[in-house]
């Protein structure tokens, strides 16, 4: 195979995140972290996977970061956008995810990266009060305003690229209307001030227009959106969404296809979460809750298949719950209970009990999507970018057909597509290496 000709990874990379909250500034932190002490980080798969190339008996895989051109994490600076937090080192410390023994020496880097006033609108996020916020009313002055944010931060922090990965809230749900089928729409709707337009999908204008790459983090409409895939395409910039896959549906999308592997039916799957913090209180409000609700129910139906399986797959009651509970801060405890049923009808259950820390499952995935997303636009890519399926619980399609929910197929084509960009045959079996 040929390989792709990919621009290399000079100088530095600005990673922008709309939102410094515990998603975000747990993400710098780590990375700072990393550049310091060399310490490991850890759940990053660019960072600390191999792949293997050739045969199994050819013994050849490389780390990931070793075998594709990846930016280093010594070229990263950061930057973003928060309606609350002052700076990094404020956010980290009013979330609570690290204790003060590992924010300590790295607390003057993270008080140095400030946030700048955010696009908010309390009509989006109910539960939260923007304190720091720009002060244009106008929609359209608005993404003129984070446009030139961006371009100051690129020239200021001299970054021969950017990337940026949206750490926000999750904004209340919402359909598509006719102001977002086209670029065109869009734009004089933003002039317009259309109520249909979020914050959210603000920023991914701005972001395609200034030709940055964004990954959206969290299940808003935003990158999924008509007008964004058009623009997106003719600026020749990469998307990629949505809702990092953490906690209860990274579970989902381990047990769901070893179920469908082994051919035991499935009856029933009640999930609960207790969370307490922003995330948790921006989603105990229904409206809120509804677009998460959204992107975790259709995981189950992707993976199984009832269409093609209505004897095993065709009649599950799937529930999900989420409840603010302030004592547990970012320590997420999540409660499955599973009906399923095998051998000539008989039932059995399965129980999971996960006391997962959301900010430390999604840290990796903010850095991963970051230097994948920043690949991809050194390779020529432009649009979806389904090949990062497998960091997200909603996953977005590039073509007609739903993207694959199944999280070890999602590997495996992650995999691939960096083999056939380096000029390496595709694997197709296992990944054990």
């Amino acid at each position: 195979m040929t390989a792709r000709n990919i621009a290399p990874a000079t100088g530095k990379l600005g990673v922008l995140t709309p939102g410094l909250g515990a998603v975000a500034s747990t993400f710098i932190a780590g990375v700072l972290t990393a550049r310091q002490d060399g310490v490991a980080p850890l759940g990053s798969v660019s960072q600390m996977a191999h792949i293997r190339l050739g045969t199994r008996e050819d013994d050849n895989n490389p780390l990931i970061r070793d075998f594709a051109p990846l930016a280093s994490l010594d070229d990263i600076v950061f930057g973003g956008w928060d309606p609350i937090s002052a700076n990094a080192l404020e956010a980290a410390r009013t979330c609570g995810v690290l204790d003060e023994r590992d924010l300590a020496p790295i607390s003057s880097e993270l008080e140095g990266i400030v946030a700048m006033d955010a696009v908010f609108d309390q009509k989006w996020v109910s539960r939260l009060e923007g304190t720091r916020v720009k002060t244009e009313t106008n929609k359209w002055d608005q993404a003129m305003a984070l446009m030139a944010d961006i371009e100051r931060f690129r020239v200021e922090n001299d970054c021969d690229r950017l990337v940026m990965v949206w750490c926000g809230s999750t904004e209340a749900f919402q359909e598509a209307s006719e102001v977002h089928e086209t670029v065109a729409a869009f734009e004089q709707g933003l002039k317009d001030n259309d109520d249909n337009i979020s914050p959210s999908q603000i920023y991914v204008y701005a972001a395609l227009q200034s030709d940055v790459p964004f990954a959206n983090g969290a299940p808003n409409l935003s990158t999924d959106l008509p007008c964004m895939i058009e623009l997106s395409a003719s600026r020749g910039v990469p998307i990629a969404g949505k809702d990092f896959k953490t906690g209860q549906t990274l579970m989902k999308t381990l047990i769901a296809p070893g179920l469908k592997a082994r051919m035991l039916g499935l009856r029933g799957w009640y999930s609960t979460n207790i969370l307490g913090n922003r995330d948790g209180e921006v989603l105990d409000a229904p409206e809120n809750f509804k677009t998460k609700e959204e992107s975790k129910l259709g995981v189950l139906h992707k993976i199984l298949q009832p269409e093609v399986y209505p004897d095993l797959y065709g009649n599950i009651d799937h529930v999900v719950r989420i409840n603010y509970y302030p004592p547990r801060g970012d320590n997420k405890e999540g409660w499955d209970a599973i009906d399923i049923f095998g051998w000539m009808g008989y039932p059995m259950q399965i129980k999971i009990d996960f006391l997962c820390r959301d900010s430390i499952l999604a840290a990796p995935i903010v850095l991963d999507l970051a230097l994948f997303m920043d690949l991809a636009s050194r390779a020529g890519e432009a649009g979806v970018q389904e090949w990062l399926s497998f960091y997200l619980k909603a996953p977005q399609s590039n073509g007609e057909h739903d993207a694959e929910q199944d999280l070890f197929i999602q590997q495996t084509k992650l995999k691939n597509t960096l083999r056939e960009w380096m000029g390496e045959q595709p694997v197709t079996h296992s990944e054990a290496g």
